[in-house]
């Protein structure tokens, strides 16, 4: 005879993201999106730096 088995298991799944958010602007000029830059991040010695598209191909 054959017998059935059903094993019915709780998984509870916990997810913590955490992220933040900063404004996008370049580090010379203040400058961002809304007064139609493009920003782009360059590497330097001292971290992840911001240009917009007219300080980024001075550096």
């Amino acid at each position: 005879m054959m017998q059935s088995r059903t094993i019915m298991q709780e998984t509870k799944i916990e997810n913590n993201i955490q992220s933040s958010v900063s404004k996008v602007e370049c580090y010379v000029c203040g400058k961002g999106l809304s007064e139609g830059h493009s920003i782009s991040a360059k590497t330097l010695s001292n971290g992840i730096v911001l240009f917009c598209d007219v300080h980024y191909s001075m550096q």
